[in-house]
């Protein structure tokens, strides 16, 4: 008899550990994707009336953002002092921009999943929702400074679990992510409070919470204890049409460390075009891409450097050739260690170049289309715009980035010479004072499929259409 019964535990074992093997398997075998929108895509009716007042507007924040991926690298904590209010009550306090990206995804959060816009950014590390916590049911009435944004009700999810203040993962883990020294009672939840460059501004509590994914098969993914911030109150530009943010940096606690892992250690995305008047978009994947099995000879590597500029994805870049010449830039530009660097970046729109890279590479695309008229755009950052009637894009050379293990990005030509308004464009680069961090730009990233592989340090791109 206990033979028998022994036999059918270790049956019972078998079949429950070959069951796992199978789900594992499946995961594997079936990536996780999220819609992924432009935020002026007709879906989110959000985009500006005409094409000038859109670009005004992503340069807004992408001057913003720049100033905080200079300053970043140098983080600063700064406790806030308040008597008898609670954590998540503390005023705001000056902090750093961690900027917005410019294209969204839909993103399931809590048990029961509530669905939310966010913004795609692979330079925040915190995940973070427009939420409510401890209102109950009525949690949709407190919603007075947004009153047209979806609100995370988190009372009604069972799996939301805040991170006491007292703990080692709050006052330690969390500093970087401007956790609040500040804990009037030990069980009270971990909160932030930041504000923005651009006068935008967060607070709220951090928690572990479920996020529901949706695999290429059909079926769903949830992965639980995904850090969560919380955002009880949040104002600003950057923010706008947006319920919150997906933090894809390269961070212990960030979405793409928690989600990669179980996808092959890896996630892509391909950004449609930024003037798509149709409702297309793609899918920010975790795991193979649905375009692997059609670019697979066209996909070029280059190293991922994690670590260089944390937390940003940086590149070697070893120069830029125009009409296949390379241009005299100084090597300093490109090595961080010198004050330099360059950087991926989903949410800055223009590419941004440290002035000894900037002034080469604009020397040379203006000689390309000095036949048209030079124009004057009010309110826009960037140096030469120009009549476009006549232009065609044969006129324009090659622009490539050169990696240092020869990789070569050859962006296509609107992606650097790029419409602003009817029949005027622009060079569609910004410069950055030296020393300084020069950034390729989700514009400049367009119609490309892009993989960031975390397990092995890589990075590949390949054109595609991205549909």
């Amino acid at each position: 008899m206990m033979m028998r019964l022994f036999f059918i535990i270790l049956l019972l074992f078998i079949i429950q550990y070959q069951t796992s093997l199978l789900a594992f398997a499946d995961d594997h075998q079936h990536p996780a994707k999220i819609e992924l929108l432009h935020r002026h895509a007709p879906q989110l009716n959000a985009r500006p009336e005409t094409q000038l007042d859109r670009i005004k507007e992503l340069l807004y924040i992408d001057m913003t953002r720049q100033k905080m991926i200079s300053q970043k690298l140098h983080p600063r904590r700064e406790a806030c002092e308040t008597s008898n209010q609670t954590a998540i009550e503390m005023p705001l306090r000056a902090g750093r921009d961690y900027g917005t990206g410019q294209y969204f995804v839909q993103f399931k959060v809590g048990t029961p999943a509530q669905k939310f816009t966010l913004i795609l950014d692979t330079s925040t590390e915190l995940t973070w929702v427009n939420c409510r916590y401890r209102c109950g049911r009525n949690c949709i009435k407190h919603n007075t400074t947004q009153p047209h944004r979806k609100v995370f009700k988190a009372d009604l999810s069972s799996s939301f679990k805040t991170v006491p203040c007292l703990s080692q993962m709050c006052k330690v883990d969390l500093m970087n992510l401007f956790s609040l020294t500040r804990c009037p009672m030990p069980l009270n939840p971990c909160a932030y409070d930041y504000r923005y460059l651009d006068g935008s501004a967060a607070l709220g509590i951090f928690a572990n919470e479920t996020v529901t994914l949706g695999l290429a098969n059909g079926r769903k993914k949830k992965l639980k204890n995904v850090l969560i911030g919380c955002s009880d109150s949040f104002k600003g530009q950057s923010f706008a049409n947006a319920d919150g943010v997906v933090g894809l940096a390269h961070h212990k606690y960030s979405f793409a460390n928690k989600a990669s892992p179980k996808f092959g250690g890896k996630f892509s995305y391909c950004l449609v075009d930024h003037l798509s008047h149709k409702n297309v978009s793609n899918y920010l994947m975790f795991g193979g891409s649905k375009n692997e099995s059609l670019l697979s000879g066209n996909v070029r590597y280059t190293k991922l450097e994690l670590r260089l500029i944390s937390p940003f994805y940086a590149v070697n870049v070893m120069g830029i050739s125009i009409g296949g010449v390379m241009l005299k830039i100084p090597f300093t530009v490109w090595d961080a260690k010198s004050g330099g660097g360059t950087i991926i970046d989903s949410g800055t729109s223009l590419t941004f170049l440290t002035e000894p890279a900037y002034k080469p590479v604009m020397s040379a695309l203006e000689m390309s289309v000095s036949r048209f008229e030079r124009l004057k755009q009010d309110g826009l950052p960037m140096d030469y715009c120009f009549n476009a009637t006549g232009f065609v894009e044969s006129l324009v050379p090659k622009l490539v980035f050169h990696f240092a293990d020869g990789a070569r990005f050859e962006p296509h030509t609107k992606s650097y010479i790029i419409d602003v308004a009817d029949g005027v464009k622009c060079l569609g680069f910004v410069p950055v004072t030296w020393p300084g961090i020069s950034s390729i730009g989700n514009i400049m990233q367009q119609n490309h499929l892009w993989e960031f592989n975390l397990r092995e340090s890589k990075l590949g791109f390949a054109p595609s259409i991205c549909t």
